[in-house]
């Protein structure tokens, strides 16, 4: 007996992976970093946001 699903599930999938050996790669990687970090530096509150997540989670553990 075959599950509805079989035929997908066995289908090739297909993945790819980026060449880091290709300056364009490691230049859009630098890019996509570089204004992550500007939108990060540019938030007043992540810092704080960060620092109260990380003591709930240091809370939970002394549980």
């Amino acid at each position: 007996m075959t599950t509805p699903n079989r035929e997908r599930v066995q289908q090739p999938v297909q993945i790819e992976a980026l060449d880091r050996q290709r300056p364009v790669v490691s230049e859009e990687c630098r890019r996509q970093s570089q204004a992550v970090a500007a939108a990060d530096a540019a938030d007043p509150g992540l810092h704080a946001f960060l620092d109260a997540a990380l003591a709930d989670l240091d809370n939970e553990s002394e549980t």
